[in-house]
């Protein structure tokens, strides 16, 4: 990990205010609920990812979409609405911090699928959550809020004790993607949280056995850790790489294999500003409190940190898709990718997010739900970081301090 021991930026101009939102906002000319036959649609367009979860009740039967957390301004429901299977709506607050959507369903409806995808290029997202027919028994035997929920009580991060001293152990903090009230993209029955821990657990076990890396998770359970905390335990435990594991929904399923994504040029600059708005001052870059400088002057040193830790990040993601394809694991036509991807922020230590496969593709779906499927990713990720961590340290000395 680099680290950053005396650094003095003095910047002459004071720094300009920001108008930034920590908010999901709906962009109501993308968003709709309407009929498809009998199957009922909402679909709903997201200015960025925002974890979500969806179920019915019954005794009225209705659809609860409750989200952490969207801004409804300028959210119309009569602009909204456009169903005979849904005959109204209705959004607001639930709790400080949540947010709840409830749309009325005039028939038993059940969830077929659910899933929010994120569009690499522009960072926004696509909530699209699909209804389909069943009888009243089915219907009030499948209603009900998740038995993970949360909503109600303090979130609670793992537990993951820093070292005291740099030990000169590589560590990799593994992010199972998504988790409790997230449950990430839903088909067929499998939760993309579900599938991402388990897949987690399984690489730090099998990076742990080699005796010369020390993996951590972000989650070792089934709980929800909102993204800038997944960031700051990587910090807390001196890593030396991050990464994020997902297995996204499409609505149409062509799409399959693995790919992995870098931070791209373009989203640099946002990602420092987003940066230094969410977190604390003392947390934004190892070994240097920022406590009492301003957003220009974090900013500058996150870029100057990524001038090594971005390249590094892409050289890994190239290593892990030589990997992958080494070990046989089914790759995306298009396996190298970049994106403003929020949870690859980071400037301090290389990030990738690693998109195992699609949920909406069946055979991805049954590879990632059996061992033998995860094993392949699983020693992928295993040559790939020895591979590369050792490339690393041979480049170090050669790099300026």
């Amino acid at each position: 990990m680099i680290r950053l021991i005396a650094l003095l930026v003095t910047l002459a101009l004071p720094a300009a205010a920001q108008d930034f939102s920590g908010l999901a906002r709906i962009d109501m000319a993308q968003s709709q609920v309407f009929d498809d036959g009998d199957t009922l649609v909402v679909d709903l367009a997201l200015s960025q990812t925002v974890p979500y979860r969806a179920f019915t009740l019954d005794d009225p039967r209705r659809l609860i979409l409750d989200f952490r957390e969207v801004d409804w301004q300028g959210v119309s429901r009569a602009a909204l609405l456009n169903s005979d299977n849904a005959p109204d709506l209705r959004f607001g607050t639930l709790s400080p911090g949540w947010s709840r959507m409830v749309v009325d369903l005039s028939e038993p409806l059940v969830i077929d699928t659910a899933g929010l995808t994120t569009d690499p290029d522009t960072g926004t997202a696509q909530l699209t959550v699909r209804l389909t027919p069943a009888d009243a028994t089915t219907f009030a035997a499948r209603s009900g809020p998740p038995p993970s929920a949360t909503w109600d009580r303090p979130l609670e991060l793992p537990s993951l004790p820093a070292p005291a001293i740099d030990d000169g152990i590589f560590t990799v903090m593994i992010d199972p993607g998504h988790g409790g009230i997230d449950p990430g993209a839903v088909q067929g029955g499998v939760l993309e949280a579900d599938l991402m821990l388990q897949l987690g657990i399984e690489a730090a076990e099998a990076l742990n056995r080699t005796g010369e890396i020390r993996a951590l998770l972000t989650r070792d359970s089934d709980v929800f850790v909102p993204l800038n905390d997944r960031m700051s335990l990587a910090r807390a435990a001196d890593a030396d790489l991050f990464i994020s594991l997902h297995a996204d929904a499409l609505e149409e399923d062509e799409a399959t294999g693995a790919s992995v994504y870098t931070l791209n040029a373009e989203a640099t600059d946002r990602a420092a500003q987003r940066m230094a708005e969410r977190h604390e001052r003392g947390d934004l870059l190892a070994g240097l409190d920022l406590s009492d400088q301003d957003d220009r002057v974090a900013t500058v040193l996150m870029d100057i940190a990524r001038t090594q830790t971005g390249p590094a990040a892409s050289r890994f993601a190239d290593a892990l898709v030589t990997a992958l394809r080494n070990n046989g694991a089914p790759l995306n036509s298009r396996p190298r990718r970049e994106g403003p991807l929020a949870v690859l922020n980071a400037a301090d230590f290389p990030s990738v997010l690693v998109e195992v496969g699609f949920l909406s593709s069946a055979a991805d779906r049954a590879a990632l739900a059996s061992p033998d499927g995860r094993a392949k990713i699983v020693a992928a990720l295993v040559e790939a970081i020895q591979t590369w961590s050792a490339d690393e340290a041979a480049r170090a000395p050669l790099v300026r301090q």
